[in-house]
Protein backbone atom coordinates (compact mmCIF):
# COMPACT_ATOMS: atom_id res chain seq x y z
CA UNK A 1 0.00 0.00 0.00
CA UNK A 2 1.68 3.24 -1.11
CA UNK A 3 1.61 6.59 1.45
CA UNK A 4 -0.79 8.37 -0.36
CA UNK A 5 -3.52 5.96 -0.06
CA UNK A 6 -2.55 5.41 3.81
CA UNK A 7 -2.87 9.09 3.85
CA UNK A 8 -6.36 9.20 2.77
CA UNK A 9 -7.47 6.57 4.02
CA UNK A 10 -6.07 8.11 7.56
CA UNK A 11 -7.50 11.07 6.59
CA UNK A 12 -11.48 9.41 6.00
CA UNK A 13 -11.12 6.82 9.38
CA UNK A 14 -8.50 8.58 11.47
CA UNK A 15 -7.61 6.14 14.40
CA UNK A 16 -10.53 3.32 12.94
CA UNK A 17 -7.45 2.52 10.75
CA UNK A 18 -4.86 0.68 12.06
CA UNK A 19 -1.29 -0.80 10.67
CA UNK A 20 -0.25 -2.45 13.88
CA UNK A 21 0.82 -5.71 13.69
CA UNK A 22 -1.31 -7.04 16.75
CA UNK A 23 -4.56 -5.28 15.58
CA UNK A 24 -3.89 -6.93 12.10
CA UNK A 25 -2.99 -10.75 13.59
CA UNK A 26 -6.95 -9.60 15.29
CA UNK A 27 -8.65 -9.80 11.87
CA UNK A 28 -6.47 -12.52 10.16
CA UNK A 29 -8.84 -15.59 10.12
CA UNK A 30 -12.00 -16.92 11.15
CA UNK A 31 -12.71 -20.24 13.17
CA UNK A 32 -11.02 -22.89 10.37
CA UNK A 33 -8.16 -24.33 9.89
CA UNK A 34 -6.04 -21.63 8.46
CA UNK A 35 -2.81 -20.22 9.67
CA UNK A 36 -3.74 -16.68 9.97
CA UNK A 37 -2.69 -14.22 6.78
CA UNK A 38 -2.09 -10.39 7.77
CA UNK A 39 -3.55 -7.86 5.52
CA UNK A 40 -1.88 -4.76 5.10
CA UNK A 41 -4.22 -2.69 7.48
CA UNK A 42 -7.10 -2.92 9.24
CA UNK A 43 -10.36 -0.36 8.85
CA UNK A 44 -13.15 0.53 10.69
CA UNK A 45 -16.04 2.05 8.84
CA UNK A 46 -19.25 3.21 10.55
CA UNK A 47 -21.27 4.20 7.58
CA UNK A 48 -22.78 3.17 4.42
CA UNK A 49 -20.87 6.35 3.02
CA UNK A 50 -17.85 5.24 4.85
CA UNK A 51 -17.20 2.07 3.19
CA UNK A 52 -17.98 3.27 -0.42
CA UNK A 53 -15.25 5.66 0.23
CA UNK A 54 -12.85 3.15 1.00
CA UNK A 55 -14.51 0.52 -1.56
CA UNK A 56 -14.18 3.44 -4.33
CA UNK A 57 -10.28 4.08 -3.43
CA UNK A 58 -9.27 0.71 -3.26
CA UNK A 59 -11.03 0.04 -6.50
CA UNK A 60 -9.42 2.78 -8.26
CA UNK A 61 -5.97 0.98 -7.17
CA UNK A 62 -6.58 -2.17 -7.20
CA UNK A 63 -6.11 -3.10 -3.95
CA UNK A 64 -7.99 -6.48 -2.56
CA UNK A 65 -10.54 -6.00 0.15
CA UNK A 66 -11.20 -8.99 2.82
CA UNK A 67 -14.75 -8.07 5.13
CA UNK A 68 -14.69 -9.28 8.48
CA UNK A 69 -17.40 -9.27 10.97
CA UNK A 70 -17.10 -11.40 14.10
CA UNK A 71 -14.35 -14.10 12.62
CA UNK A 72 -17.10 -16.79 13.42
CA UNK A 73 -16.39 -18.45 10.04
CA UNK A 74 -15.33 -21.81 9.69
CA UNK A 75 -13.94 -21.74 5.77
CA UNK A 76 -11.42 -20.02 5.73
CA UNK A 77 -13.85 -17.00 4.28
CA UNK A 78 -12.22 -13.86 5.81
CA UNK A 79 -8.56 -15.13 6.00
CA UNK A 80 -6.53 -11.85 5.46
CA UNK A 81 -4.97 -10.86 2.27
CA UNK A 82 -1.34 -10.06 2.21
CA UNK A 83 -1.45 -7.21 -0.51
CA UNK A 84 -4.78 -5.57 0.71
CA UNK A 85 -6.76 -4.64 3.53
CA UNK A 86 -9.40 -6.21 5.77
CA UNK A 87 -12.44 -4.23 6.31
CA UNK A 88 -14.06 -5.08 9.86
CA UNK A 89 -17.81 -3.93 10.29
CA UNK A 90 -17.73 -4.05 13.96
CA UNK A 91 -18.56 -1.02 14.34
CA UNK A 92 -21.67 -0.97 12.13
CA UNK A 93 -23.54 -2.70 15.04
CA UNK A 94 -27.01 -0.65 15.42
CA UNK A 95 -30.78 -1.69 15.04
CA UNK A 96 -31.70 0.44 12.54
CA UNK A 97 -35.58 -0.23 12.99
CA UNK A 98 -38.34 -3.05 14.42
CA UNK A 99 -42.20 -2.91 12.96
CA UNK A 100 -42.90 -5.45 15.31
CA UNK A 101 -47.08 -5.18 13.86
CA UNK A 102 -45.35 -6.12 10.15
CA UNK A 103 -42.57 -8.71 11.84
CA UNK A 104 -39.92 -7.05 10.31
CA UNK A 105 -36.75 -5.14 11.29
CA UNK A 106 -33.79 -3.79 9.45
CA UNK A 107 -30.14 -3.96 11.43
CA UNK A 108 -26.21 -3.04 10.14
CA UNK A 109 -24.42 -5.71 9.31
CA UNK A 110 -22.51 -6.29 13.17
CA UNK A 111 -25.55 -6.86 14.84
CA UNK A 112 -25.42 -10.20 16.05
CA UNK A 113 -28.07 -12.84 16.54
CA UNK A 114 -27.84 -12.50 20.73
CA UNK A 115 -27.52 -8.96 20.50
CA UNK A 116 -30.87 -8.32 18.08
CA UNK A 117 -33.09 -11.20 19.90
CA UNK A 118 -32.14 -8.73 23.59
CA UNK A 119 -33.37 -6.19 21.63
CA UNK A 120 -36.35 -8.01 20.72
CA UNK A 121 -37.45 -9.41 24.36
CA UNK A 122 -40.18 -7.37 25.24
CA UNK A 123 -41.19 -7.09 21.63
CA UNK A 124 -43.03 -10.29 21.20
CA UNK A 125 -41.26 -11.38 18.17
CA UNK A 126 -37.66 -12.98 18.01
CA UNK A 127 -35.24 -13.76 15.22
CA UNK A 128 -35.21 -17.57 14.93
CA UNK A 129 -32.11 -18.23 12.64
CA UNK A 130 -29.53 -20.19 15.18
CA UNK A 131 -26.13 -20.54 14.11
CA UNK A 132 -24.03 -22.46 17.30
CA UNK A 133 -21.96 -19.13 17.34
CA UNK A 134 -23.10 -15.52 17.83
CA UNK A 135 -22.30 -14.68 14.51
CA UNK A 136 -22.61 -11.16 12.85
CA UNK A 137 -26.11 -11.02 10.78
CA UNK A 138 -23.98 -9.18 7.56
CA UNK A 139 -21.47 -12.70 7.93
CA UNK A 140 -24.78 -15.05 8.52
CA UNK A 141 -26.42 -13.13 4.97
CA UNK A 142 -23.01 -13.92 3.49
CA UNK A 143 -22.62 -17.40 3.78
CA UNK A 144 -25.57 -18.37 3.74
CA UNK A 145 -25.96 -19.56 7.14
CA UNK A 146 -29.14 -21.41 9.59
CA UNK A 147 -28.90 -23.80 12.28
CA UNK A 148 -30.82 -25.63 14.60
CA UNK A 149 -33.99 -23.99 14.04
CA UNK A 150 -33.92 -24.60 10.12
CA UNK A 151 -36.40 -27.33 10.23
CA UNK A 152 -39.06 -24.65 11.08
CA UNK A 153 -38.20 -21.48 10.25
CA UNK A 154 -35.63 -21.58 7.32
CA UNK A 155 -32.41 -20.34 6.59
CA UNK A 156 -30.94 -16.46 5.78
CA UNK A 157 -32.29 -16.62 2.36
CA UNK A 158 -35.70 -17.39 4.00
CA UNK A 159 -35.77 -14.56 6.52
CA UNK A 160 -33.78 -11.76 4.62
CA UNK A 161 -36.12 -9.66 2.36
CA UNK A 162 -33.54 -7.03 1.46
CA UNK A 163 -30.12 -5.73 1.60
CA UNK A 164 -27.95 -3.00 1.48
CA UNK A 165 -25.11 -3.69 -0.43
CA UNK A 166 -21.61 -1.26 -1.25
CA UNK A 167 -20.29 -2.61 -4.86
CA UNK A 168 -16.77 -2.35 -5.67
CA UNK A 169 -16.70 0.56 -7.55
CA UNK A 170 -18.32 2.38 -4.40
CA UNK A 171 -22.52 2.67 -5.50
CA UNK A 172 -24.09 1.85 -2.83
CA UNK A 173 -27.51 -0.28 -4.09
CA UNK A 174 -30.77 -1.55 -1.84
CA UNK A 175 -31.98 -4.66 -3.24
CA UNK A 176 -35.46 -6.04 -2.21
CA UNK A 177 -37.96 -4.44 0.55
CA UNK A 178 -40.13 -4.89 3.47
CA UNK A 179 -43.15 -6.52 1.54
CA UNK A 180 -43.69 -10.22 1.92
CA UNK A 181 -43.45 -11.12 -1.96
CA UNK A 182 -42.18 -8.99 -5.10
CA UNK A 183 -41.33 -10.11 -8.63
CA UNK A 184 -39.99 -7.02 -9.42
CA UNK A 185 -37.38 -7.75 -11.78
CA UNK A 186 -33.72 -9.97 -10.76
CA UNK A 187 -33.69 -10.96 -7.31
CA UNK A 188 -30.36 -9.83 -6.50
CA UNK A 189 -31.16 -9.74 -3.10
CA UNK A 190 -30.53 -14.08 -3.11
CA UNK A 191 -27.72 -13.22 -5.73
CA UNK A 192 -25.73 -11.55 -2.61
CA UNK A 193 -26.98 -13.75 -0.03
CA UNK A 194 -24.27 -16.40 0.29
CA UNK A 195 -21.47 -14.72 -2.30
CA UNK A 196 -18.92 -14.28 1.04
CA UNK A 197 -18.08 -10.82 -0.07
CA UNK A 198 -16.69 -11.45 -3.28
CA UNK A 199 -18.95 -9.42 -4.99
CA UNK A 200 -19.72 -6.45 -2.59
CA UNK A 201 -19.96 -6.00 1.36
CA UNK A 202 -23.33 -6.11 2.98
CA UNK A 203 -23.78 -3.53 5.36
CA UNK A 204 -27.55 -3.93 5.87
CA UNK A 205 -30.22 -6.65 6.41
CA UNK A 206 -33.98 -6.60 6.24
CA UNK A 207 -35.20 -9.39 7.97
CA UNK A 208 -38.32 -11.08 8.77
CA UNK A 209 -39.00 -11.73 11.90
CA UNK A 210 -41.30 -14.34 14.09
CA UNK A 211 -43.52 -14.60 16.66
CA UNK A 212 -42.72 -15.96 20.67
CA UNK A 213 -43.94 -19.19 20.63
CA UNK A 214 -47.29 -19.52 23.49
CA UNK A 215 -45.04 -22.75 24.31
CA UNK A 216 -41.76 -23.80 23.92
CA UNK A 217 -40.76 -27.64 25.30
CA UNK A 218 -37.04 -28.65 25.19
CA UNK A 219 -36.44 -32.56 25.64
CA UNK A 220 -33.33 -35.12 25.30
CA UNK A 221 -33.79 -38.52 24.23
CA UNK A 222 -31.12 -41.14 24.34
CA UNK A 223 -30.67 -44.19 22.02
CA UNK A 224 -29.07 -47.09 22.25
CA UNK A 225 -27.20 -46.82 18.65
CA UNK A 226 -26.33 -43.51 16.43
CA UNK A 227 -28.31 -45.12 13.60
CA UNK A 228 -31.73 -45.59 15.62
CA UNK A 229 -31.22 -42.00 16.39
CA UNK A 230 -30.65 -40.46 12.77
CA UNK A 231 -34.26 -42.85 11.87
CA UNK A 232 -35.34 -41.26 14.52
CA UNK A 233 -35.45 -37.85 13.12
CA UNK A 234 -35.87 -38.82 9.72
CA UNK A 235 -39.11 -40.55 10.68
CA UNK A 236 -40.40 -37.35 12.41
CA UNK A 237 -39.96 -35.23 9.18
CA UNK A 238 -41.13 -37.73 6.90
CA UNK A 239 -44.17 -37.69 9.06
CA UNK A 240 -44.82 -33.88 8.96
CA UNK A 241 -44.51 -33.17 12.48
CA UNK A 242 -44.18 -29.46 12.98
CA UNK A 243 -40.86 -29.42 15.03
CA UNK A 244 -38.73 -26.18 15.64
CA UNK A 245 -35.47 -28.19 16.21
CA UNK A 246 -33.80 -31.77 15.95
CA UNK A 247 -30.01 -32.19 17.01
CA UNK A 248 -28.09 -34.77 16.88
CA UNK A 249 -25.22 -35.52 19.32
CA UNK A 250 -22.92 -38.59 18.65
CA UNK A 251 -21.56 -40.73 21.91
CA UNK A 252 -18.36 -38.91 21.64
CA UNK A 253 -19.97 -35.72 21.29
CA UNK A 254 -22.26 -36.34 24.45
CA UNK A 255 -19.08 -36.92 26.56
CA UNK A 256 -17.33 -33.95 25.60
CA UNK A 257 -20.16 -31.76 26.18
CA UNK A 258 -21.25 -33.64 29.53
CA UNK A 259 -17.79 -32.78 30.75
CA UNK A 260 -17.32 -29.39 29.12
CA UNK A 261 -20.84 -27.63 29.86
CA UNK A 262 -21.39 -29.70 33.34
CA UNK A 263 -24.49 -31.29 32.27
CA UNK A 264 -26.47 -32.93 35.09
CA UNK A 265 -28.71 -36.03 34.37
CA UNK A 266 -27.60 -36.84 30.32
CA UNK A 267 -25.74 -39.86 29.24
CA UNK A 268 -22.72 -40.31 27.13
CA UNK A 269 -24.87 -42.05 24.32
CA UNK A 270 -25.83 -41.10 21.29
CA UNK A 271 -29.01 -38.82 22.02
CA UNK A 272 -31.48 -35.97 19.92
CA UNK A 273 -32.29 -33.13 21.41
CA UNK A 274 -36.07 -31.47 20.23
CA UNK A 275 -37.84 -28.45 20.84
CA UNK A 276 -41.26 -27.75 19.74
CA UNK A 277 -42.91 -24.26 19.33
CA UNK A 278 -46.62 -23.56 19.37
CA UNK A 279 -49.56 -23.75 21.84
CA UNK A 280 -49.81 -25.82 24.35
CA UNK A 281 -52.07 -28.09 22.76
CA UNK A 282 -50.24 -28.48 19.65
CA UNK A 283 -47.53 -28.97 21.34
CA UNK A 284 -48.51 -31.81 23.44
CA UNK A 285 -49.88 -33.77 20.66
CA UNK A 286 -46.76 -33.38 18.46
CA UNK A 287 -44.23 -34.48 21.50
CA UNK A 288 -47.03 -37.86 22.19
CA UNK A 289 -46.34 -38.34 18.38
CA UNK A 290 -42.92 -37.68 18.68
CA UNK A 291 -42.34 -40.02 21.45
CA UNK A 292 -43.81 -42.76 19.83
CA UNK A 293 -41.83 -42.93 17.11
CA UNK A 294 -38.49 -42.35 19.59
CA UNK A 295 -39.75 -45.83 21.33
CA UNK A 296 -40.11 -47.39 17.98
CA UNK A 297 -36.44 -47.07 17.33
CA UNK A 298 -35.54 -48.31 20.90
CA UNK A 299 -35.42 -44.38 22.38
CA UNK A 300 -35.13 -43.88 25.81
CA UNK A 301 -37.85 -41.42 28.10
CA UNK A 302 -37.94 -37.68 26.96
CA UNK A 303 -35.82 -35.46 29.78
CA UNK A 304 -37.55 -32.22 30.29
CA UNK A 305 -35.93 -29.06 30.83
CA UNK A 306 -38.86 -27.83 32.57
CA UNK A 307 -38.25 -24.11 32.51
CA UNK A 308 -36.26 -21.05 31.06
CA UNK A 309 -33.07 -21.81 32.40
CA UNK A 310 -33.07 -25.65 32.00
CA UNK A 311 -33.57 -24.85 28.63
CA UNK A 312 -30.92 -22.37 27.92
CA UNK A 313 -28.47 -24.72 29.57
CA UNK A 314 -29.11 -27.56 27.59
CA UNK A 315 -29.10 -25.63 24.03
CA UNK A 316 -26.04 -23.75 25.47
CA UNK A 317 -24.12 -26.78 25.82
CA UNK A 318 -25.11 -27.45 22.28
CA UNK A 319 -24.13 -23.92 20.50
CA UNK A 320 -20.84 -24.64 22.58
CA UNK A 321 -20.28 -27.88 20.89
CA UNK A 322 -17.63 -26.32 18.82
CA UNK A 323 -15.46 -24.97 21.59
CA UNK A 324 -15.97 -28.00 23.74
CA UNK A 325 -14.33 -30.01 20.52
CA UNK A 326 -11.65 -27.00 20.16
CA UNK A 327 -10.49 -27.16 24.32
CA UNK A 328 -9.59 -31.04 23.74
CA UNK A 329 -6.27 -30.12 22.56
CA UNK A 330 -4.01 -27.23 23.60
CA UNK A 331 -3.40 -24.48 21.08
CA UNK A 332 -5.79 -26.94 18.63
CA UNK A 333 -7.99 -26.27 15.85
CA UNK A 334 -11.00 -28.12 14.58
CA UNK A 335 -11.63 -29.59 10.87
CA UNK A 336 -15.50 -29.39 10.36
CA UNK A 337 -17.35 -31.01 7.34
CA UNK A 338 -20.48 -29.42 6.64
CA UNK A 339 -22.50 -31.96 3.98
CA UNK A 340 -26.55 -31.61 3.79
CA UNK A 341 -28.38 -34.77 2.67
CA UNK A 342 -31.76 -35.11 1.43
CA UNK A 343 -34.03 -36.41 4.10
CA UNK A 344 -34.40 -39.97 2.86
CA UNK A 345 -30.47 -40.24 2.30
CA UNK A 346 -29.50 -38.91 5.69
CA UNK A 347 -29.04 -42.06 7.82
CA UNK A 348 -27.02 -43.61 4.82
CA UNK A 349 -24.87 -41.05 5.13
CA UNK A 350 -24.39 -40.32 8.89
CA UNK A 351 -23.24 -44.53 8.82
CA UNK A 352 -21.13 -44.19 6.34
CA UNK A 353 -19.25 -41.18 8.17
CA UNK A 354 -19.44 -43.35 11.33
CA UNK A 355 -17.46 -46.61 10.05
CA UNK A 356 -14.83 -43.87 8.12
CA UNK A 357 -13.94 -42.44 11.11
CA UNK A 358 -13.06 -45.51 12.61
CA UNK A 359 -11.48 -47.09 9.63
CA UNK A 360 -8.44 -44.04 9.94
CA UNK A 361 -8.51 -43.84 13.63
CA UNK A 362 -10.09 -40.81 13.97
CA UNK A 363 -11.70 -39.01 17.01
CA UNK A 364 -14.92 -37.73 15.48
CA UNK A 365 -17.67 -36.28 17.31
CA UNK A 366 -20.79 -35.78 15.52
CA UNK A 367 -23.76 -33.51 15.82
CA UNK A 368 -26.49 -32.71 13.27
CA UNK A 369 -29.79 -30.81 12.16
CA UNK A 370 -31.31 -33.29 11.01
CA UNK A 371 -34.83 -31.40 10.52
CA UNK A 372 -32.76 -30.74 7.44
CA UNK A 373 -30.82 -33.12 6.65
CA UNK A 374 -27.08 -31.02 7.62
CA UNK A 375 -24.61 -32.63 9.82
CA UNK A 376 -21.30 -32.21 10.63
CA UNK A 377 -18.20 -34.17 11.79
CA UNK A 378 -15.85 -32.28 14.59
CA UNK A 379 -12.22 -33.79 13.91
CA UNK A 380 -10.14 -31.96 16.67
CA UNK A 381 -5.90 -31.84 15.91
CA UNK A 382 -3.01 -29.82 16.34
CA UNK A 383 -2.12 -28.32 13.51
CA UNK A 384 1.98 -29.22 13.81
CA UNK A 385 0.30 -32.70 12.93
CA UNK A 386 0.78 -32.76 9.49
CA UNK A 387 0.13 -36.77 8.95
CA UNK A 388 -3.38 -36.21 10.87
CA UNK A 389 -4.55 -33.38 8.87
CA UNK A 390 -3.91 -35.31 5.79
CA UNK A 391 -5.88 -38.12 6.81
CA UNK A 392 -8.50 -35.76 8.17
CA UNK A 393 -8.60 -34.59 4.14
CA UNK A 394 -8.79 -38.19 3.66
CA UNK A 395 -11.70 -38.84 5.48
CA UNK A 396 -13.34 -35.61 4.13
CA UNK A 397 -12.65 -36.76 0.59
CA UNK A 398 -14.90 -39.33 0.94
CA UNK A 399 -17.60 -37.87 2.72
CA UNK A 400 -17.72 -35.11 0.15
CA UNK A 401 -17.81 -37.78 -2.67
CA UNK A 402 -20.41 -40.13 -0.84
CA UNK A 403 -22.78 -36.82 -0.26
CA UNK A 404 -22.82 -35.88 -3.61
CA UNK A 405 -23.47 -39.40 -4.82
CA UNK A 406 -26.23 -39.38 -2.45
CA UNK A 407 -27.57 -36.15 -4.33
CA UNK A 408 -26.35 -34.33 -1.36
CA UNK A 409 -24.53 -30.64 -1.29
CA UNK A 410 -20.96 -30.32 0.11
CA UNK A 411 -21.53 -27.21 2.35
CA UNK A 412 -25.27 -26.77 3.98
CA UNK A 413 -24.29 -23.45 5.53
CA UNK A 414 -20.70 -22.83 5.86
CA UNK A 415 -20.18 -21.54 2.78
CA UNK A 416 -17.26 -22.38 0.34
CA UNK A 417 -14.50 -19.77 1.16
CA UNK A 418 -10.49 -21.21 0.36
CA UNK A 419 -11.88 -24.03 1.88
CA UNK A 420 -14.20 -26.25 -0.02
CA UNK A 421 -13.60 -25.16 -3.45
CA UNK A 422 -12.11 -28.26 -5.05
CA UNK A 423 -15.45 -29.61 -3.76
CA UNK A 424 -17.28 -27.15 -5.40
CA UNK A 425 -15.63 -27.75 -8.85
CA UNK A 426 -16.94 -31.22 -8.12
CA UNK A 427 -20.54 -30.12 -7.30
CA UNK A 428 -21.69 -27.95 -9.80
CA UNK A 429 -18.95 -27.47 -12.66
CA UNK A 430 -21.08 -26.43 -14.94
CA UNK A 431 -21.94 -23.18 -12.59
CA UNK A 432 -18.77 -22.14 -11.63
CA UNK A 433 -18.65 -20.30 -15.63
CA UNK A 434 -21.44 -18.32 -14.85
CA UNK A 435 -20.46 -17.31 -11.39
CA UNK A 436 -17.47 -16.22 -12.88
CA UNK A 437 -18.76 -14.24 -15.35
CA UNK A 438 -21.10 -12.81 -12.58
CA UNK A 439 -18.10 -11.39 -10.73
CA UNK A 440 -15.57 -10.35 -13.57
CA UNK A 441 -19.34 -8.19 -14.34
CA UNK A 442 -19.66 -6.72 -10.82
CA UNK A 443 -16.07 -6.92 -9.64
CA UNK A 444 -13.78 -6.27 -12.98
CA UNK A 445 -10.65 -5.55 -10.89
CA UNK A 446 -11.11 -8.46 -8.31
CA UNK A 447 -10.33 -6.64 -5.47
CA UNK A 448 -13.55 -8.17 -3.43
CA UNK A 449 -12.45 -11.42 -1.59
CA UNK A 450 -10.23 -12.43 -3.98
CA UNK A 451 -9.74 -16.30 -4.21
CA UNK A 452 -12.45 -17.16 -2.01
CA UNK A 453 -15.20 -19.54 -3.50
CA UNK A 454 -13.81 -19.84 -6.78
CA UNK A 455 -10.02 -18.56 -8.21
CA UNK A 456 -10.96 -16.38 -11.16
CA UNK A 457 -8.13 -16.84 -13.37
Amino acid sequence: MNEQIELELKSLLNSRFSTSESTRANYARGEDTYDPILSEAVVFPETNEEVSKILTLCNQHKIPVVPFGTGTSLEGNVVGNEKGITICLEKMNKILSVNVEDFDCRVQACVTKEQLNDYLREDGVFFPIDPGANAAIGGMASTSASGTMAVKYGTMKTVISGLTVVLPNGDIINTGGRTKKTSAGYNLTNLFIGSEGTLGIITEVQLRLSPIPESIMSAVCHFPSLEKAVQTAQQVIQYGVPIARIEMLNKDQMQISINYSKLKDIEAVPTLFFEFHGSEASNKENVQIVEEISKDNNGGSFKWAKDLEDRNKLWRARWDVYYSVKALINNGRVYSTDVCLPISKITECVNFAEEQTKKFGLRAPMVGHLGDGNFHVLLPFDPKDKEMYKKIREFNDLLIKKSLELNGTITGEHGIGLHKKEYLLQEHPDNIPIMKSIKRTIDPNNIMNPGKIFDLN
